[in-house]
C-alpha cells in the first residue's frame, strides 16, 4: 500500500490541507471541551485525542481521504472538515468541526462544500452522507443548508443513535 498525501484545496476564504503536528494542540483543546465535543463523539483525554489525530492520518493512507485542517487565509486554524469512513460507518460522510471562536462565519459550510466537491470531482464518489447525533441542531441546520435530506436513524458505533442525512449527488452540485 502506498501512502497518500492529502491535497491542498482552496475556497474563497479557506485553505483545506492535510494535518500537521502543529494541528494537534487545537484538536486536543476541542476534544477537552465536553460540550463542544459532544457532537463529534464526545470529549477525549489528551492521549485519546492524540490517537484520534493519528487515526485521521492513517485514514488518509488507508482510504485516500480523511479530515482536512481548515485554515483561514490569514493563517488561523479554524477546525476540520473532510470525508470520513472508519470501520462501522454506513458509508463515506462529509463531516465538519469548527473550533471555539470561529462559529457564525460560515467556515464549516464553506469547508464542507469544498470537501464535498473534491470528493465528487477527484474521488469520483457518487453519494455522501452526514451522520449527526439528534441533539446537534447546528449540524442538522448546516446539512440542510448544503441540500442534504434526512434519510434514516441508525446506530453509530462511536456515538450511539445517529441521523443519516443524504447529500445531493454530484450531478446536482458540481
Amino acid at each position: 500500500m502506498s501512502l497518500t498525501n492529502s491535497p491542498r484545496l482552496e475556497s474563497d476564504n479557506l485553505i483545506l490541507r492535510g494535518p500537521k503536528i502543529s494541528d494537534f494542540e487545537p484538536i486536543a483543546k476541542f476534544y477537552a471541551d465536553t460540550p463542544r465535543a459532544a457532537g463529534f463523539g464526545g470529549s477525549l483525554k489528551r492521549d485519546e485525542a492524540w490517537r484520534w489525530f493519528a487515526s485521521n492520518i492513517g485514514h488518509w493512507h488507508i482510504h485516500g481521504y480523511g479530515y482536512f485542517t481548515i485554515e483561514t487565509k490569514t493563517g488561523d486554524i479554524a477546525g476540520i472538515s473532510g470525508i470520513w469512513n472508519p470501520e462501522g460507518w454506513p458509508e463515506p460522510e462529509v463531516g465538519w468541526v469548527v473550533y471555539a471562536g470561529f462559529e457564525g462565519r460560515s467556515i464549516a459550510y464553506e469547508a464542507a462544500l469544498r470537501a464535498r466537491l473534491w470528493a465528487y470531482e477527484s474521488l469520483s464518489m457518487t453519494t455522501l452522507t452526514s451522520n449527526i447525533i439528534p441533539s446537534n441542531t447546528r449540524s442538522v441546520k448546516l446539512a440542510k443548508r448544503m441540500g442534504a435530506t434526512y434519510e434514516r436513524t441508525y446506530t453509530n458505533p462511536n456515538m450511539g443513535e445517529g441521523m443519516l442525512y443524504r447529500h445531493p449527488g454530484p450531478e446536482y452540485v458540481v
